[in-house]
Order: structure tokens, then sequence, then C-alpha cells
């Protein structure tokens, strides 16, 4: 093959037609993201693993700092740190799978089943949020902010290190602003399936690329869990 041929073909790859790793440029650039998106995430994480290893004996405990369930109401009843926040975790987990069904039904082309599926999916991710408003407002009530930490989250020493509510609320902040934007795309996507515009394109692969996002998201939140709530 000449270079002049191979150079055509190069075009032809990108330009609508086979392109490569048989990805389309679209879900390709979406990948790019995603991957650059890590990037800020593992930043954040190591930051914080680094910092808790130097500062061990003053960290506060998991098990103190979520010991009761943050909602109005319920927020007496304390030994209990586990339980909202795997409540929170299996809630997005489940709109992973709802959000696996939607891009099933796109591939099928059956539009109300796509909509069946991403309302859902929408409603757990809103619910996710409600959730993290309700931690984060019970915390900052309790005391604990960017720069201030109440006594009794004091750890093992009976220092206390600061630096913990400033990580918290950046790391979940900046997962909850993912979160928040996935429900928008998700709401994008269930307007313009339900006016029809994907079956007229054809196919429903902005469905898929949403779908990569929305569980990029949920991946990133079991790291975000593993760092604050069990370690």
């Amino acid at each position: 093959m000449s270079a002049q041929a191979a150079n055509m073909d190069a075009k032809v790859s990108w330009n609508g037609g086979v392109e490569p790793m048989k990805a389309s440029y679209g879900k390709l650039m979406m990948w790019y993201f995603l991957i650059s998106d890590t990037f800020t995430f593992v930043a954040f994480l190591v930051s914080y693993a680094s910092l808790r290893m130097t500062n061990s004996d003053s960290w506060p405990q998991a098990s103190k700092v979520f010991s009761s369930i943050p909602i109005p109401g319920l927020d007496q009843i304390k030994d209990m740190p586990l339980v909202f926040v795997s409540f929170m975790t299996f809630v997005l987990i489940i709109s992973s799978v709802t959000m696996v069904r939607a891009v099933q039904e796109g591939a099928m082309m059956n539009r109300k089943g796509v909509i069946k599926n991403l309302l859902p999916t929408i409603g757990f991710g809103i619910l996710f949020l409600l959730c993290q408003y309700f931690e984060w407002s019970h915390l900052i009530h309790h005391g604990m902010t960017m720069n201030t930490m109440p006594a009794d989250f004091a750890g093992q020493n009976g220092l206390v290190a600061y630096q913990f509510g400033a990580f918290f609320f950046t790391i979940t902040g900046f997962h909850g602003m993912h979160v928040l934007g996935g429900v928008i795309l998700n709401l994008y996507l269930l307007i313009r399936t339900a006016k029809g515009d994907f079956e007229r394109l054809g196919h429903y692969e902005m469905v898929e690329k949403i779908g990569l996002y929305w569980h990029f998201v949920d991946l990133v939140w079991v790291y975000v869990f593993l760092a604050f709530y069990l370690m």
C-alpha cells in the first residue's frame, strides 16, 4: 500500500467510518476524559493517604466521626457508623444497574425502555445527593468544617488532625459535583429520548457515553468510601 493510500485510509477511519479500537470518536474522547479525571481523584486520595499515615495517632477514627445516622430525628442514634454510608453506596450501585439497563434498551432501539430505566437512575442520583446534604449538615452542625474539628473526634493520642475536615469536604464535594453533573446529563438524555431525537439519529450512543461517565462516578465512590469510612 502506498503512503498516499495509507493516509487516505487514516482519514476515512476518523471520518465516521471504522474508528481505532472499534470505538467511535465520541466514546474514545469520553475514555480520555475519564482517564484524565482519574488522575485528579488519585492525586486527592494519595495526598489524603500520605497525610493520614504521617498523622496516624491524631487522625480521627471513622467510628467516631460517622457514628450516627445524620437524618433529623434519627441523629440521636449512636454507634451505627456504617449504616448510613452503606445505604448511600447501595443507592449508587443500584443506579449503575438501572444505567446498564438503559444502555441495553438503547442498543435495542427501545425508547420506552430507555426512559423507564433513566428515571430511576436520575432518582437514585438525587437521593444520593440528598444523603450527602444530610451528612454534611450533620457534621458541620457538630463542629467539623474545613479548618475546625470537634474535640470528640480526637485521635488515639488525644490530638485532633484538622486536615481531616478539609480533605473530607474537598474530596466528597468533588465527587458530589460529579454526581450532580451525571444527574444533569441523564436529565438531558431523558428529554432527548422522550422527544425521539435518538430514534431519528438511528442510535443511542449518547446513552452509552453518559453511561460510561456514570459508572466511573460510582466506581470512584468505592475508593472514597474505603478512604474515609473504612480505614
